[in-house]
C-alpha cells in the first residue's frame, strides 16, 4: 500500500502533436540504432567516433523533422549517458532499472507484464491463449490479524510517529505548510502543486476515513511535521473483481531528510496500519515508472487565458503564431450551450449517483460510489470541486460532468504568483455529445477564473481532446493496484481519478 511521487504539474508539448511522416518514422529508427550503439558502447568509443555518431543522429533527427527542444533534449541525453549517467543509459538502451524498494513488494512485475503482452498478442491473432490461473486475486495471500506485525516500525532518532488530525485548524495548517514547502514540483522548480486547506479537508475525509491513516512524523527535538502519508478507504473494481482499498496519496518527506529513506518505512507502516483493518490492496498513481504499474494515462492541456500561460512559461508561443491569433483560437462562448444544464444540488445526488456508476461499469478499473461517497466527492464546494446536471423538461437528471480545482504556485514570475487550473472529473453524457458537454466543462471553469483546464486520456476522453483543442502534455501518470495480479490495460480502460 503506498505511493511515490505524484506527476507534477506538467507542462504542454506543443511539439506533440507534429506529423514526422514516413520518411521521418524511418529516420527516427535509423536514430534510434545509433542512439543504442553510441551508448552501449560509450565506454570503448574514441571521443572521434562518439562525435560522429552523435553528429550523424542529429542529422537523422533534423531530416525527420524533429522539433529544436526535441533535438537539445536528445542532446542533453547523450551528453549524460557518455558521462556514464547509469539512469540515461538505461532510459535510451531499455535496460530494466533496478528499485531495492520496490523490487521487494507485492507488485506486478515485468516477467508478468510480458506474459500478458505475448497473451494478448496471442489472443488478437486469433491463437489459442489462456488466461494465467492467478489473475484477479492478491499476490500475497491476506493474513489473520495476529500474524501481522503488531508494533510500529522503527524511526531514525529523533524522529517519532504522529497521528495528524485534519480537522484541526492548526495540525492542518502544518499539513499545508509541508506540502507546500516539500511536495510535488515539475524538474525546474517553476511550478508547484498548491492544496488548498479546503481542498485537504475534502481528499481526507470521505466516509469512513481513519484518523490513523493519516501518518506523519515528527521531530522529537521540535514537533515540527518533517513527513507525511495518507490513506483512505474506497471500494474498487478491478475487470470484474470489487476489493475494498486505501487509495494512498501525499507521500512526503521534507526535502532536509531525503537522505534519510524515510519513504519506505512510511510505506511499510501506512501498509501495516491498513492491513490491521482488514483491507490488503491499494491503489495509487505516479508520474514515474516503477514496477508493477497497471496501466499508463497521458495529461492533456487546454489552454483557457492565453496569455497568462505564456507569461508564466507553461507554453509558449509557436513559430509565426501571435497572441492575438492564439487567443482567437481558444476563444470560448460566454455561457454553456447545453440547455437544462446547472450546478448539481443535495437533491439530484441520488440520481446523478446511479448515472455515474451505472457508466462506470464499462471500465476495467474503476471506483464503485456509495451514493454517501458520491455526495462527499462530488456535490460542488468552492474553489475545491464543481459538478453540474442536465435536467430535462421531465425533470430527469440525464448528463453530469464535474472538475476539480488545483492549482500550482508560480516561482521566479514578477507578475504572477499562482496558475489556477481545474482536473476533469467525472462525466457522463447522455443525451448530448461527450465533446458538447466537455465544451460546457471549459466554459463554466474558465467562467470561475481557471487558466488551464486538464484532462487525463482515460475513460472516453480521447474522443473530445483534440477537437477542444487539448494539447498533450510531457508527462505519463502512472496507476499501480498493490497486492493484486491482474492483467494490464489501456488508458482508455481505467474510470477511476485519483486527486
Amino acid at each position: 500500500m503506498s505511493t511515490p511521487e505524484k506527476q507534477a504539474p506538467a507542462k504542454a508539448d506543443n511539439d506533440a502533436n507534429e506529423a514526422a511522416g514516413a520518411a521521418g518514422d524511418d529516420n527516427h529508427e535509423e536514430a534510434a540504432e545509433i542512439l543504442t550503439d553510441l551508448v552501449q558502447n560509450q565506454m570503448s568509443l574514441s571521443s572521434n567516433v562518439a562525435e560522429a555518431q552523435t553528429a550523424a543522429l542529429q542529422q537523422l533527427l533534423q531530416q525527420g523533422g524533429a522539433s529544436a527542444s526535441k533535438q537539445q533534449n536528445l542532446q542533453a541525453l547523450i551528453e549524460a549517458a557518455m558521462k556514464g549517467d547509469v539512469a540515461v543509459q538505461q532510459q535510451l538502451t531499455g535496460e530494466k532499472k533496478q528499485h531495492a524498494f520496490w523490487d521487494t513488494q507485492p507488485m506486478l512485475n515485468s516477467d508478468s507484464d510480458d506474459k500478458q503482452d505475448k497473451s494478448k498478442k496471442a489472443i488478437g491473432n486469433n491463437a489459442t491463449s489462456q488466461p494465467d490461473p492467478n489473475w484477479h486475486k492478491p499476490i500475497v495471500p491476506d493474513k489473520e490479524k495476529e500474524d501481522l506485525r503488531q508494533e510500529p516500525y522503527n524511526m531514525p532518532k529523533g524522529f517519532e510517529w504522529c497521528e495528524v488530525d485534519i480537522t484541526d485548524e492548526e495540525q492542518r495548517t502544518e499539513i499545508y505548510d509541508l506540502l507546500y514547502q516539500n511536495y510535488v514540483e515539475d524538474d525546474d522548480g517553476t511550478f508547484r502543486f498548491d492544496y488548498s486547506r479546503d481542498f485537504l479537508t475534502w481528499a481526507l475525509t470521505p466516509p469512513g476515513y481513519l484518523k490513523q491513516f493519516h501518518l506523519g512524523v515528527r521531530s522529537s527535538k521540535s514537533n515540527r511535521l518533517m513527513a507525511l502519508i495518507t490513506a483512505v478507504p474506497a471500494k474498487v473494481r478491478v475487470y470484474r473483481e470489487e476489493k475494498d482499498m486505501a487509495e494512498v496519496n501525499f507521500l512526503c518527506v521534507h526535502r532536509k531528510l531525503r537522505s534519510k529513506r524515510l519513504a519506505p518505512v512510511l510505506i511499510k507502516e501506512i501498509t501495516r496500519r491498513v492491513n490491521h483493518t482488514g483491507v490488503f490492496q491499494a491503489v495509487y498513481t505516479a508520474g514515474v515508472k516503477l514496477p508493477g504499474s497497471v496501466a499508463s494515462c497521458r495529461y492533456y492541456h487546454r489552454t483557457l487565458d492565453a496569455r497568462k500561460l505564456i507569461e508564466v512559461g507553461f507554453t509558449r508561443l509557436a513559430p509565426r503564431m501571435t497572441m492575438a491569433r492564439l487567443q482567437k483560437l481558444n476563444k470560448l462562448p460566454a455561457a454553456p450551450i447545453t440547455k437544462g444544464l446547472r450546478a448539481m444540488t443535495p437533491d439530484d445526488v441520488p440520481a446523478a449517483h446511479k448515472l455515474v456508476v451505472k457508466y462506470l461499469e464499462k471500465f476495467q478499473l474503476a471506483v464503485v460510489f456509495s451514493e454517501d461517497e458520491f455526495a462527499h466527492w462530488l456535490l460542488p464546494r468552492r474553489g475545491v470541486v464543481s459538478s453540474f446536471v442536465r435536467e430535462d423538461a421531465d425533470g430527469v437528471i440525464t448528463d453530469f460532468c464535474s472538475y476539480y480545482h488545483l492549482n500550482s504556485s508560480v516561482a521566479r514570475n514578477p507578475k504572477h504568483n499562482t496558475l489556477n487550473a481545474a482536473y476533469s472529473f467525472y462525466n457522463v453524457a447522455k443525451t448530448v455529445s461527450l465533446t458538447d458537454l466537455m465544451k460546457d466543462c471549459l466554459i463554466l471553469a474558465k467562467n470561475e477564473g481557471t487558466d488551464v483546464f486538464n484532462a487525463l486520456n482515460l475513460m472516453e476522453n480521447s474522443t473530445f481532446l483534440e477537437e477542444l483543442r487539448f494539447g498533450m502534455g510531457d508527462g505519463n501518470l502512472q496507476y499501480y493496484v498493490y497486492n493484486w495480479f491482474c492483467p494490464t490495460m489501456q488508458h482508455n480502460d481505467v474510470g477511476l481519478v485519483l486527486l
